[in-house]
């Protein structure tokens, strides 16, 4: 298993995902993602923000993050923190516990890159991805409902997200 920057001959692969992931939603819940524009997904890469993990030379899971998030975090987005988006899981690798690598991972990042907290954001209030997600470890912070979704993919509008967080230990 290896950690690497996703690369633009990635896309294909990362948008299949993001279909699968997609498609899963929708069978489960109300609020599912959109089809999210190439140019987010490109400039995430330019600026080394999308991320992927390979198992056997095969995609297994990708995530984004960015160093800032301030509709959704609000005040809070002042604190040095990361803030991961979109894991997403190929079904042939499912149950390998990659989101707990992620959050190694991330751990690992965030310190490197002098950051406070590892944080994450899900829409609505889903009991199975909390538990799920605090079983990671994550502490969930509670719901939050989001007051300005300009400019947000079109899940977030007017939503409600369960916001999650880690402290990074030096």
């Amino acid at each position: 298993m290896e950690i690497y920057n996703s690369t633009n001959n990635d896309i294909d692969e990362i948008f299949r995902l993001y279909k699968i992931a997609t498609d899963f939603q929708k069978t489960k819940f109300t609020v599912h993602w959109p089809e999210f524009d190439k140019s987010l997904i490109e400039a995430e890469i330019a600026e080394n923000r999308q991320w992927k993990i390979t198992i056997d030379g095969k995609i297994a899971c990708i995530w984004a993050i960015a160093f800032s998030d301030p509709q959704i975090w609000e005040n809070r987005n002042t604190d040095p923190a990361i803030y991961i988006h979109r894991i997403t899981t190929n079904p042939d690798f499912r149950g390998q516990n990659l989101v707990e690598q992620i959050v190694k991972w991330a751990n690992d990042f965030a310190r490197a890159n002098n950051k406070q907290f590892v944080r994450m954001d899900t829409v609505g209030d889903n009991p199975g991805l909390i538990n799920y997600y605090t079983r990671c470890g994550f502490d969930f912070l509670g719901l939050s409902k989001l007051q300005n979704t300009t400019g947000l993919p079109a899940h977030y509008d007017n939503a409600t997200v369960s916001l999650f967080q880690i402290t990074v230990e030096n």
